[in-house]
């Protein structure tokens, strides 16, 4: 070592900094040169480089020369020295090379970095055409943490264990924490960290929420979050779906098949017989939310099983259920029977439907169903049922022993189930022999002065009879007779006689057979003969120019009535009946003579009169008329109501007047000039009548069979008294009682007081009275009926007024003469100008039960 390297630096403090200086200048010395080389950069500038898998990386080569003109084929080698080429037109390699644009640097581009990629890269270049320029980089590779089983969103189900998923892979081995609402979860009872997730134990709603997934690379300081929503999910469950349903064939349906679940499960109807989804198939509709089945019109052919699915994402749930159809139940066995009388008749009908209808009968036009088994009000008749529920089918049975004739008629089937009611008709026809008990208690027939007479038989059989006419026990058509001819032969035939002799007033067979056996009748044919003499005839009622009869009637024939009594009259003094005056009444009138002489003897005689003519005059009787009088008591025509326990009133239907209305009595032989009212306000106290004397009034009325009386008080009693006046005198009077209704003038609204009982009553009273008088008056006006009518039949006395409807020849002026050889008829039988016809009675049935 030379003297300076022998220096102890300790020793000499300056020659410690000259020797300092000295290194600092040989180092600036060395750098200035190296800058001066030429040579190759490589950035970034780190010799390794560290890039995840799948990643885009650039390395950039620069030259750092003093003369960067001079450099030539720059260039990049990969990791198996292959030469990379630039990047090629129209398409993107995974590695090229490209030069950045305004610098003098190559890059090396890689768009997405394989672990096959890893390795050094060199890059090269020559300068001054004789000097090698070349530097590298190595690139080292790793996986970056990727999530390969970790959902965003996952669904526990309810009460099951769940492992919520998280998968991840990165190379290094990443680790992996889970973190709730920021906290650690750590492994216990309820969660259990796993390498591929987290298990949750018996999911409950509570574990709702999110989580965290955080995988971290210690390696390389990569840490990563994953984020999962938990949602809870519950398994559907299907909470009403009845056993069975039932529909209606041709009537609208619908079921209902709820279900619950997390999400809200989707539900689907499937028919098990074709295992078809019904929401598809017509007249079916299904809302997959409620679960609410449609059938616009049910058919048979909807009956089965069907299948009720609820389906969500935790889950799928079905049941069943059976659909029975009710089918409406139709008739399609019903026929008419027909049996004998005191046999056995059996009417069957036969239905479909679903379920099995049960099947009864009743009566035409009779609500009363027969009850299954024996009746009680009939052991005859017999109800027998019978069901095939697997077909749908039944049958009813009326079973009638010993049928009668009232058994024959329409008979009605009904069969029933819960889906309605069908309706069918047959008919049961009791076949029995003739039978005449229509025609037992029918009158004879008559004729007479030899005018055809029609005799009628009419059988009643089933089935119909034909029907033979016998005389003296030999049949008719054997005869030839022309005075015997027979129209029809069954089931009615008439008989025609023309009665020429005697021996045609006989008795006539009529013999009626069908297949079940024979009947006969007699039917008479007898000469009609005039009434015998009127035996009795009493005077009942005289006055001056009236008499009224009591007549009574001589015995008749059964079927051959008196149709008028006839009186002839004349004065005693005049011994020639041929100049008496005539008279006739029917005999539902009031036999009554008018038109007398006061104070003169009359002789009267009588006769009676039938179909056949007049008879034989008797009761020769005289009586004398009394002397001109005052005139007989007027009749009022109005009908009392028994009002109370003294006498009857009359009601007005009016408070403030009342019009009195009566019949012309007798005039007993003066006329009458006018007529005297007189009517007096008045009450009853004790039953004793009080009239208030100073407000009666009087006035005479002439001319008129009326009068109308006014001003009169409401709901007040009124005693009226009538008399008629002739020039002889006064009449009796005929009196009245007449009480006015309640007007308005007479209600008093004193502090608005409640109606006693009592008034109420004859308010009630009052209301039925009048009710009763208008019910009446119309009657009397519109069919001449009632008591009003029957009082003015009663009081009716001037010749112009009484008896017109009934008498017959009044006022004639010539004797009616008896004819000699009359015969009586019969009251059922008619004459028409050429025949005699019997009305012995027509029955009308149908063809097959006449």
């Amino acid at each position: 070592m030379g003297p300076i390297g022998k220096l102890k630096l300790g020793q000499n403090p300056m020659a410690t900094a000259t020797i300092a200086a000295v290194f600092i200048l040989m180092n600036f010395i060395v750098i200035a040169s190296a800058a001066e080389e030429p040579r190759l950069e490589i950035f970034p500038s780190q010799k390794v480089q560290r890039k995840a898998v799948g990643q885009a990386m650039i390395l950039t080569c620069r030259p750092s020369v003093p003369s960067p003109n001079l450099v030539t084929d720059l260039q990049w080698k990969d990791n198996m020295n292959n030469t990379i080429l630039p990047k090629p037109t129209g398409r993107t390699p995974p590695m090229y090379t490209e030069y950045m644009s305004g610098t003098e640097s190559l890059a090396l581009i890689i768009n997405h970095l394989s672990v096959e990629m890893e390795g050094k890269y060199y890059c090269t270049a020559s300068y001054a055409t004789n000097e090698i320029l070349e530097t590298s980089v190595t690139v080292k590779t790793y996986v970056g943490i990727t999530w390969t089983n970790a959902p965003e969103n996952q669904n526990p189900i309810l009460g099951e264990d769940y492992m919520v998923r998280c998968e991840v892979k990165a190379d290094p081995t990443p680790t992996v924490d889970w973190l709730r609402d920021g906290d650690q979860i750590r492994t216990g009872d309820k969660y259990v960290v796993e390498a591929n997730g987290l298990m949750i134990r018996n999911v409950q709603e509570s574990d709702d929420g999110i989580y965290t997934c955080r995988a971290a690379v210690l390696e390389t300081g990569e840490l990563v979050e994953r984020t999962i929503r938990v949602e809870v999910y519950s398994r559907p469950v299907i909470t009403y779906l009845p056993t069975s349903l039932e529909a209606t064939e041709g009537k609208p349906f619908s079921a209902n098949c709820t279900a619950t679940g997390k999400p809200v499960p989707e539900i689907f109807w499937i028919k098990d017989a074709t295992q078809q989804n019904v929401a598809t198939a017509d007249r079916f509709q299904v809302n997959p939310l409620t679960g609410v089945l449609n059938i616009n019109s049910v058919t048979q052919d909807d009956y089965g099983t069907y299948t009720c699915i609820a389906k969500n994402d935790a889950g799928v749930v079905d049941q069943k259920t059976k659909l029975n159809v009710l089918i409406t139940p139709s008739i399609h066995y019903l026929y008419n029977v027909t049996g004998d009388s005191q046999k056995e008749i059996a009417l069957t009908c036969r239905a479909k439907g679903r379920p099995a209808p049960e099947i009864t009968f009743r009566r035409w036009g009779s609500d009363d169903e027969f009850a299954a088994g024996k009746q009680v009000d009939d052991e005859r008749i017999i109800l027998e049922q019978h069901f095939d529920e697997d077909k749908g089918e039944s049958s009813g049975t009326l079973r009638i022993s010993s049928a009668q004739r009232s058994d024959d008629g329409l008979y009605q089937c009904l069969a029933r189930n819960t889906g309605g009611t069908a309706y069918a008709t047959g008919h049961i026809t009791v076949q029995f022999k003739p039978d005449f008990t229509h025609m037992k208690d029918l009158p004879p027939v008559f004729s007479w002065e030899e005018r055809k007479v029609n005799l009628t038989c009419l059988a009643m059989s089933i089935p119909n009879a034909t029907i033979e006419w016998r005389w003296n026990g030999k049949p008719l058509k054997d005869l030839n007779d022309k005075n015997l001819e027979i129209v029809g032969n069954g089931p009615r035939s008439d008989l025609i006689v023309h009665p020429v002799a005697r021996q045609y007033y006989s008795v006539y067979k009529c013999v009626a057979t069908n297949i079940l056996g024979t009947n006969e009748i007699d039917i008479q044919l007898k000469e009609a003969r005039v009434p015998e003499p009127v035996p009795a005839a009493q005077p009942k009622q005289l006055t001056a120019t009236s008499i009224t009869f009591d007549i009574r009637s001589p015995p008749t024939e059964f079927g051959l009535p008196i149709t008028a009594f006839t009186v002839q009259y004349k004065e005693a003094i005049n011994n020639d009946w041929t100049t008496a005056m005539n008279r006739s009444w029917s005999p539902d009138s009031p036999y009554i003579v008018e038109g007398l002489k006061p104070q003169t003897m009359y002789h009267f005689r009588f006769a009676a009169r039938n179909q056949v003519g007049l008879g034989m005059w008797g009761v020769n009787t005289q009586q004398s008329t009394p002397k001109r009088s005052a005139p007989e008591e007027p009749k009022p025509l109005h009908s009392p109501v028994q009002n109370d326990i003294e006498e009857p009133v009359v009601v007005s239907p009016y408070s403030d007047h009342f019009e009195l209305r009566w019949s012309v009595p007798a005039d007993n032989g003066e006329p009458i000039d006018f007529y005297q009212v007189k009517y007096c306000p008045g009450v009853k106290m004790a039953g004793t009548w009080h009239e208030l004397e100073n407000q009666c009034q009087s006035v005479e009325v002439a001319d008129s069979t009326s009068y109308e009386m006014s001003r009169l008080a409401g709901n007040t009693y009124y005693r009226i008294e009538l008399r008629a006046h002739n020039i002889i005198g006064f009449s009796s009077p005929a009196s009245v009682i007449m009480k006015t209704t309640r007007g308005i003038d007479v209600i008093q609204m004193a502090e608005r007081q409640v109606l006693s009982s009592a008034s109420i009553v004859g308010i009630a009273v009052g209301g039925v009275l009048l009710l009763l008088f208008i019910v009446d008056l119309l009657c009397c006006v519109t069919i001449n009926m009632g008591v009003m009518a029957s009082m003015c039949r009663r009081t009716k006395r001037s010749p112009s007024e009484i008896d017109e409807e009934a008498k017959l020849g009044r006022d004639e002026k010539q004797p009616l003469q008896t004819p000699t050889e009359s015969i009586k008829a019969n009251s059922t039988v008619e004459f028409d100008g050429k025949f005699v016809h019997s009305r012995s009675g027509e029955i009308i049935g149908k063809n097959s039960a006449v």
